[in-house]
């Protein structure tokens, strides 16, 4: 049971639902960081004292190194001092840098043998194998945090053959538009996708929640976890958020993982396995729910679940290619450039028009986004210009 946690991505909603595990389970917090958000970050290391701190943002780190003089932390700059955050000695890391920023500090925690709690799912999804192989050289655990596969990982207990397993079942809420036609979808708004009807989440993630590119993701993520194909992995929608995610094995048995939904549950099971300890979250009363749904996704709507299983087919760097596709359309919805739908289209022109750069090392995974961020612009550059 891990008594000592650095937080990566700290003013995150993840980052703070995982203090808030801190402070009931009183660990010690070796260090804390951030992007630019000098503000929370310096509560944050009132309360904590983490031996040092990080903001990847150069000025905002000038400004919190005066803000928090007072105190014994260490102030570091840049994605360096991130990483340098992620290699200190700790019990735990967790990641949850969002995007492929969070992939450096990944390999930085993994390097340096620290065990990795992982809620920064594009570190698989851009540089799968070389984590994986590089966790597995320095013989470093992986601990999923994202919700759906800690289900998963925990519905595999006792499962010792690979050859046993049938198919993963990732289940998801259907975000806030579930339902909806194409049509319908043509003029929702920033504000509309952001309504989430279960989690509270950032508003990268709660976008990708609303195109469910977010599950297309997931399962990118779950082919590497858990080493098994992406044509092995189906998504299927649940609403109540109660029943995580499922695993059928072959004599058709399903096993799965329910409770209420609290992303503070995964957090505290990662940093405490393979232990349980009590836990702040409330009891899931399944009579409080009366009933719960399954249905199957519309992948004519929301295309982006298939983008992400076809370019595991396709193998190399082409998830890199749609993760950086994605992360960069997100943004100009986000930025009021786009409209909703245009994300998902963006992503599919770049899988269909683009090569990624061959398999490497990381040079090659940064210059694949780089590649796909500037065929998101390119697109709606010409889609302007028509």
């Amino acid at each position: 049971m891990s008594k000592s946690l650095s937080i990566l991505g700290s003013t995150g909603s993840i980052g703070r639902q995982a203090l808030e595990v801190a402070r009931f389970g009183d660990y010690k917090v070796k260090a804390l960081t951030a992007n630019a958000n000098v503000e929370l970050l310096e509560k944050q290391i009132r309360e904590f004292r983490p031996e040092t701190a990080a903001a990847a943002d150069e000025k905002a780190a000038a400004d919190l190194t005066v803000r928090v003089a007072d105190t014994s932390t260490k102030i570091l700059s840049g994605i360096e001092g991130v990483c340098e955050c992620a290699a200190m000695q700790a019990d735990t890391v967790l990641n949850s840098v969002v995007g492929i920023a969070g992939l450096l500090p990944t390999l930085s925690a993994i390097g340096a043998g620290n065990r990795l709690a992982l809620a920064n799912k594009e570190s698989l999804v851009t540089g799968g194998e070389l984590v994986m192989s590089s966790a597995k050289k320095n013989g470093v655990e992986i601990l999923p945090v994202d919700s759906e596969h800690c289900a998963v990982f925990q519905s595999l207990a006792g499962c010792n053959d690979k050859k046993q397993i049938k198919r993963l079942i990732l289940t998801a809420s259907g975000g806030p538009f579930f339902g909806k036609t194409a049509k319908e979808l043509e003029t929702v708004t920033k504000e509309q996708a952001l309504k989430h009807p279960n989690w509270e989440m950032g508003e990268k993630i709660t976008i990708d929640s609303a195109t469910m590119m977010n599950k297309g993701l997931e399962l990118t993520e779950a082919r590497w976890l858990f080493d098994v194909p992406a044509d092995k992995i189906d998504i299927l929608i649940h609403r109540q958020s109660v029943v995580h995610s499922l695993v059928e094995f072959v004599d058709g048995s399903v096993v799965a993982q329910l409770g209420v939904p609290d992303m503070r549950l995964p957090i505290q099971y990662a940093l405490t396995y393979p232990d349980r300890a009590q836990s702040p979250v409330k009891q899931l009363k399944l009579e409080d729910y009366g009933s719960l749904t399954f249905e199957a996704p519309d992948y004519d709507t929301f295309i982006g679940i298939n983008l992400c299983k076809k370019a595991c087919a396709m193998g190399g760097l082409y998830s890199a290619l749609v993760n950086g596709a994605n992360e960069q359309a997100n943004l100009l919805f986000r930025q009021g450039r786009i409209r909703f739908l245009q994300i998902g289209e963006a992503v599919q022109y770049t899988l269909e028009n683009i090569n990624p750069c061959q398999p490497g090392g990381v040079e090659e995974i940064f210059e694949t986004d780089r590649i796909a961020r500037q065929a998101v612009n390119d697109y709606f550059r010409i889609e302007t210009e028509q």
